[in-house]
């Protein structure tokens, strides 16, 4: 079984280090980042952090997430990505534990995502804020790599594929773009295959 060790760190750094991200150029779009975590969980297994928002939010309330937010201005994604973690969970992690960027994804709700993949470490203890975060889990990563994941379907509103990665432990399927990130994440940070995903869809609810 993989650990969460220096070993893990340094593949995906370098898996990053050697792939070039597409930023989104629309300006009209919101800046956005969201971290992908790499923590370990009670039993040491390597895990990502997410987390399911507040009913409460203006902004879809309820759903699935990566930590996360828009840019304040002048900020750079990765010290959006790490503030949001710090507000939304209570972790303070440098910036020079940043491991790399992914794609950018534009959602259809107008912003721009950018995706950034943060080394968390071992032993971390989180602490969610409960007027942004409902629940908070750390998933293992070897569940981005189970048959079926992810999952693509078609739907009359668009062209595009739908993309969906069910995670049992929480018992739901992750939609775009979260979906998205984590794919690519597996893809490009884990295997360092050259993946695409801004074309993959979002399910209706969430073009809002």
């Amino acid at each position: 079984m993989e650990t969460l060790d220096d070993s893990l760190r340094a593949r995906v750094h370098e898996n990053l280090a050697g792939f070039a991200r597409r930023p989104v150029e629309d300006l009209e779009l919101r800046a956005a980042a969201v971290a992908c975590v790499l923590v370990d969980d009670a039993r040491g297994t390597p895990c990502f952090l997410l987390t399911r928002r507040t009913e409460t939010l203006r902004n879809h309330g309820g759903q699935w997430a990566l930590p996360g937010g828009r840019l304040d201005p002048g900020e750079s994604v990765e010290r959006a990505a790490l503030r949001e973690l710090h507000e939304e969970l209570g972790l303070e992690i440098a910036e020079e534990h940043v491991l790399g960027l992914l794609d950018d994804y534009p959602t259809r709700s107008g912003f721009r995502i950018t995706p950034v993949v943060v080394w968390g470490g071992a032993g971390v203890e989180i602490e969610p804020d409960p007027t942004e975060v409902a629940e908070a889990y750390r998933v293992p990563l070897s569940v981005l790599d189970l048959p079926g994941v992810p999952r693509f379907k078609r739907i009359p509103e668009s062209e595009r594929p739908l993309v969906t990665v069910p995670i049992e432990m929480v018992r739901t399927e992750i939609h775009a773009p979260t979906a998205a990130v984590l794919y690519q994440l597996r893809e490009v940070a884990l295997h360092g295959r050259d993946t695409r995903v801004a074309h993959l869809e979002q399910p209706v609810f969430a073009w809002r």
